[in-house]
């Protein structure tokens, strides 16, 4: 069901219903009920770890790049 899906995920169960109707998962309404594949979900859930795995990959190397690891190397200033 749609709230067994979305405690998997560990999001709401409206989450859950707007990616549904966006069609990032996909599902069966025999009825006015939503289902889904166990396996469609694990699927959705390893698409979402990888997009964020590469958005943090990208932020990193701008902030490299803008010299931001460098602004906080050493022992950090006193608090006043």
């Amino acid at each position: 069901t749609t709230q067994e899906a979305a405690d998997f995920l560990g999001i709401s169960r409206p989450t859950m219903v707007r990616i549904l109707d966006r069609g990032e998962i996909p599902m069966e309404r025999p009825g006015r009920h939503r289902y889904v594949r166990l396996s469609d979900v694990l699927s959705y859930q390893q698409r979402v770890r990888e997009m964020r795995a590469e958005s943090l990959d990208c932020m990193a190397v701008e902030a490299e790049g803008a010299g931001l690891y460098e602004a906080t190397e050493g022992v950090p200033p006193p608090a006043q």
